[in-house]
């Protein structure tokens, strides 16, 4: 095992990943991470000025939201107390995927993000990545996690907002690209934020000249610095430590590596293949569908790919401090890591024990009729039945609580004390969650 100090190696058929550490990631500028804190923090970057990316990935909630089902644009508060809104400026519909954590995005290894993975490098645009804007997306992003944070920015549901309604959506309604120029406008003319990014960034040096990718970049800087976690007990066992971990955690740790075959997926230094498999976790909500779809469905990997093989398949996540990212699965179903962790063991029965009070769903009445309404289509849950990549693995509820130890050992021992924190104010004025 390369860079492992340890004398243990294979653990009953497996091997534990090499250590992660701060050269596996990439450098940042910490002057424009500071500025990208302001920036995630303020509500200037949706388009009705009422959500910031801090909104969904709060620390206070594991840089998630606590929400199987986000409540985006429109909404009112935060995680599990947030409501719906009221009136005109209420909600249309729940964003259809869990909000994923933020930890480790800027580890030089990822190549991969979104459930989907319908944002990745390549070169098949000429751009650095395949995305949802294809040719229209800019150059000049410092990493992909600074391609990925424009694309919430523009999306409808999340911070764009509705059609009519601002500038923003509208602009988005022509072309996903026409939006940026404006938000990039929206933030420039504020005069603290252009003399941040004139002093922040080399070949700035007058406001006009900030588009979206500095924006971008410094939001990516910002969440890259703040959250990068590599000191968890299990990060300390790999460097060395072999006192790290107790008993549980260390038994936990052979049955992840071992029989419980949970490193096929969750492999590496990142524990992530960054590839796609087919859980059959328990479908709601509206999903994320395509245009010409029928029904309301969630296909995974297929909405990005066309391929009739990577149907109701998703991102395998990375796990560092998964303990603090709940609930779990690509849509939160479950709230817990006993339930995501019993149905990697046994999709059918956990899908059968399933329940949709298991859910974290803020009442929303005018959007409730379309929660549920996958579970009256026989056919497409025979479709999602079928897909499983996964097979049955037999573990008592002692080795599941082991499991669910091991998991908590990979919470990061820094995490309280973050580089920036939550500033006290932000440039626009606007309040911050």
């Amino acid at each position: 095992m390369a860079g492992l100090i340890l004398t243990a190696g294979a653990v009953h058929g497996g091997e534990y990943p090499a250590p992660l550490r701060a050269k596996d990631f990439l450098n940042f500028d910490r002057d424009q991470a500071a500025l990208g804190q302001l920036l995630f923090y303020d509500k200037i970057l949706s388009g009705n000025r009422n959500i910031a990316c801090s909104t969904c990935h709060h620390p206070d909630l594991g840089t998630g939201d606590g929400l199987s089902l986000g409540i985006g644009e429109g909404g009112v508060g935060l995680g599990p107390d947030r409501t719906a809104g009221s009136g005109e400026d209420r909600i249309r519909k729940r964003i259809p995927r869990n909000a994923p954590g933020l930890w480790n995005l800027g580890a030089r290894e990822v190549h991969t993000l979104f459930h989907d993975g319908r944002l990745s490098r390549s070169d098949a645009y000429r751009n650095g990545f395949n995305s949802p804007a294809e040719e229209w997306l800019p150059t000049g992003f410092n990493s992909i996690l600074a391609a990925q944070a424009v694309f919430p920015l523009v999306a409808q549901f999340e911070m764009a907002g509705n059609p009519k309604e601002n500038e923003i959506a509208g602009a988005v309604h022509d072309r996903i690209d026409a939006a940026w120029p404006i938000l990039a406008k929206r933030v420039r003319t504020i005069p603290e934020y252009g003399n941040r990014f004139v002093a922040s960034f080399e070949h700035i040096t007058e406001a006009n000249q900030v588009t979206i990718v500095e924006i971008a970049n410094a939001l990516a800087a910002f969440m890259a610095v703040e959250w990068q976690s590599i000191d968890s007990p299990f990060d300390l066992y790999l460097n060395g430590d072999m006192s790290a971990l107790n008993a549980a955690q260390m038994a936990g740790s052979e049955i992840f590596y071992g029989k419980g075959n949970c490193s096929q997926c969750h492999s590496g230094p990142l524990m992530s293949d960054q590839k796609f498999h087919a859980l059959g976790v328990p479908p709601f909500g509206p999903g994320r569908t395509r245009r010409f779809d029928p029904i309301v469905r969630d296909v995974g990997r297929m909405s990005e790919s066309d391929a009739l093989a990577d149907a109701y398949r998703f991102r395998t996540p990375m796990l560092r401090n998964i303990a603090l990212t709940a609930p779990y699965g690509h849509n939160g179903a479950y709230p817990d890591l006993d339930g995501i962790i019993r149905q990697h063991l046994d999709p059918n029965r956990s899908r059968t024990n399933w329940s949709p009070e298991m859910a974290a769903l803020p009442k929303v009445p005018w959007v409730s009729a379309i929660d549920f309404v996958v579970w009256q289509d026989q056919r497409e849950l025979q479709r999602q039945q079928q897909a499983l990549d996964i097979v049955r693995v037999d573990l008592g509820d002692d080795e599941i609580r082991e499991l669910v130890e091991f998991l908590g050992s990979l919470t990061g021992k820094s995490i309280a004390t973050p580089p920036f924190g939550k500033p006290d104010r932000v440039p626009s004025g606007l309040a911050i969650d």
